[in-house]
């Protein structure tokens, strides 16, 4: 079915709003902050939001870097949402050659997976939904979350727990990625986090003053093994068991992150303090339930044999993804009759720079071929099935899935250019320094944009829809495990906000990264 005057209308008023949030997008991509810590990415949306003339809620679910805006009265109530953060580790430039952006170590964060263009994408939509149906007098309410820490898979756990998408009729939700196309079936895996602190309280832990008599000097005293230990135990007892905690089939992941801790001294004291999260993501409860149990079993005696004190904090839990079918149709309907983005003009000149930078030959047509077509979202399904195990119903994860189960949902992508001669791959530099030139990035939000403004337009003209849509999620919700119904947070659960997440600090010395800013960790070895 052809888009409606109203879904052109709302399609226009994206284009009209490029060359303003153009401008919007190149600061946030600039200021490139990680997870828990993006306090000036935050205050940019939530000032135009406010000029635009949302009602918005700072700090949404108690986390200082989330925002709620709302815009409308009544009808039926739309979400979607912004995300912020930026991947530690990645500072590319907006340049031809491999380096950080000015002033900045090479290791401060950047945008990988260009959560700068879905933030940017999801508010274009937002305003231009709320401005056609201001225009055309038309009755729906918007919803634009502020969602940061996806990194870490964070606030949408928190926010649904809290209750904040239950009003909600219907949910779009978008990301940048390498082709065009929508989520079928296949959704993505259940992602829990948790942070282990081991602590070493005590003076003389072990209790043994035998030394002291003998006078052989503070420095040569029995000590405690200590928080170091007790980290380097359970990063290694967890690999001894990483086997072990899961069947030998399927898709899943257990990786482990060091947070940064307060213990840099030569003395011969037992080291007080150490923090490691571990994130495990997997397509049954069961599984993340059994690899839980093994990591608190590995800590307790982790613990035992370093003599310190273990406590786990988690800092999140989400469920898998219910699809929905009618959603997806009709939003990929209008992706359709939107086309795919292209890039032209300056952005070619670009990645042919970036080719011969990279040792290829230059080529006239440098970038994926899928990045300027349209795949099925059946199509796109079949192809990840490829890789799973026929039981396995989903793979990856993103925390987009909290949504799912109080809302119908739809998931869906549009590219951003990726060199063809480099391939699919998300954390290239060549790839992540496109993320910065407008000419390559702009086509990509905007047309994300488009997509969710006309599908929130039409999920507001159509009743139809919106009635066959729920009918749908209510059916998917009855047939689900129980277990799955409800938040895994409680309602009460505190974001772990004040857990040491790296970031940019204002010192004596200047505005900087957390990392060292000289580039000299010592001589070679």
């Amino acid at each position: 079915m052809p888009m409606s005057p109203l879904q052109r209308r709302a399609s226009e008023i994206v284009e009209e709003l490029r060359p303003e949030l153009s401008e919007f997008h190149r600061t946030i991509w600039s200021y490139s902050e990680s997870a828990w810590r993006e306090y000036r990415s935050v205050e940019l949306y939530v000032n135009r939001l406010r000029e635009e003339g949302f009602q918005v809620e700072e700090g949404s679910g108690g986390m200082p870097t989330a925002f709620h805006a709302t815009w409308g009265d009544e009808g039926p109530e739309i979400g979607m949402y912004a995300e912020y953060d930026a991947t530690p580790g990645y500072c590319q430039d907006a340049a031809t050659e491999r380096k950080p952006r000015e002033g900045l170590h090479q290791w401060a964060p950047g945008f990988t997976d260009a959560h700068s263009a879905l933030g940017v994408g999801a508010l274009a939509g937002a305003i231009a939904t709320k401005r056609a149906l201001e225009e055309s007098g038309q009755k729906g309410r918007v919803h634009l979350f502020g969602e940061p820490a996806e990194k870490v898979c964070g606030s949408k756990a928190v926010h649904a727990a809290k209750g904040y998408y239950d009003s909600l009729d219907a949910v779009i939700s978008y990301h940048p990625f390498w082709h065009n196309t929508a989520l079928w079936d296949i959704t993505n895996n259940l992602y829990w986090s948790a942070v282990f602190t081991f602590q070493c309280p005590e003076e003389e832990p072990w209790g043994v003053p035998l030394f002291k008599s003998n006078n052989v000097g503070s420095h040569n005293l029995v000590r405690s093994p200590g928080a170091i230990d007790a980290l380097s135990l359970m990063i290694n007892t967890t690999k001894v068991t990483r086997e072990n905690m899961f069947p030998a089939t399927g898709s899943w992941t257990l990786n482990e992150a060091i947070l940064g801790a307060s213990t840099a001294t030569a003395d011969n004291l037992a080291p007080r303090i150490t923090q490691i999260q571990f994130s495990w993501r997997s397509p049954l409860i069961d599984i993340q339930e059994q690899i839980l149990g093994i990591l608190k079993n590995n800590a307790k005696h982790v613990a035992g044999i370093t003599n310190t004190e273990v406590t786990m904090r988690w800092v999140t839990r989400t469920r898998p993804g219910l699809p929905n079918h009618a959603l997806t149709t009709a939003l990929y309907d209008n992706l359709s009759e939107l086309g795919a983005p292209t890039f032209e003009g300056k952005v070619v000149d670009f990645a042919n720079e970036l080719e011969r930078n990279l040792g290829f030959e230059p080529s006239d047509d440098p970038f994926l071929p899928e990045t300027m077509s349209l795949v099925t979202p059946q199509e796109t399904d079949k192809d990840i099935r490829f890789n799973l195990p026929p039981w396995q119903e989903c793979t990856g994860a993103d925390d987009y899935t909290e949504y799912s189960w109080h809302a119908p949902t739809v998931r869906f992508f549009t590219a951003k250019p990726f060199l063809k001669q480099l391939g699919i791959d998300l954390w290239h530099w060549a790839n992540n320094a496109m993320n910065g030139v407008p000419e390559a990035i702009d086509p990509c939000w905007e047309r994300g944009a488009q997509t969710i403004a006309s599908t929130a337009v039409q999920l507001v003209e159509d009743p139809e829809l919106l009635k066959t849509a729920t009918a749908e999620f209510d059916e998917r919700r009855s047939k689900a495990d129980e277990r799955l119904l409800n938040p895994l947070l409680p309602k009460d659960f505190n974001a772990p906000i004040e857990l040491p997440w790296p970031e940019y600090v204002q010192t004596k010395r200047g505005f900087e990264w957390t990392l060292p800013t000289t580039d000299y960790f010592g001589e070679a070895i």
